[in-house]
């Protein structure tokens, strides 16, 4: 099941940012988008993603169990001993690509 993100205010790029995020996840399998105050949460059994706006750009924040070395990831965080909180930057909806993607698959399995 899928949401709008009414809670959000996008622009027409951010837009199309999010809602080729969302493709890209329902490709991969079943998740609902839990709007928040300032972000939304892609979530299974919990959240494996998070999406907010920034100036012209997304800000995608997804659960990974290693770090991973990418020039896109702008920002990690460990969050315990087998999670990461990795931060990319979506400037263009043709950066959600098959690499991102397989990255919301891994996301998406640590969700289960």
């Amino acid at each position: 099941m899928r949401k709008s993100a009414p809670t959000l205010t996008m622009t027409p790029a951010q837009q199309a940012i999010y809602e080729r995020l969302l493709h890209a996840a329902s490709t991969i399998g079943p998740f609902t988008a839990d709007p928040k105050k300032t972000s939304i949460h892609l979530t299974r059994r919990s959240a494996f993603a998070g999406i907010a706006t920034r100036n012209n750009a997304l800000q995608l924040t997804i659960k990974s169990a290693t770090d991973i070395s990418s020039p896109r990831i702008v920002k990690r965080q460990q969050a315990s001993a087998n999670r990461w909180h990795l931060e990319i930057r979506l400037e263009d909806p043709d950066q959600v690509d098959r690499e991102l993607t397989s990255w919301l698959a891994d996301a998406m399995r640590l969700a289960n």
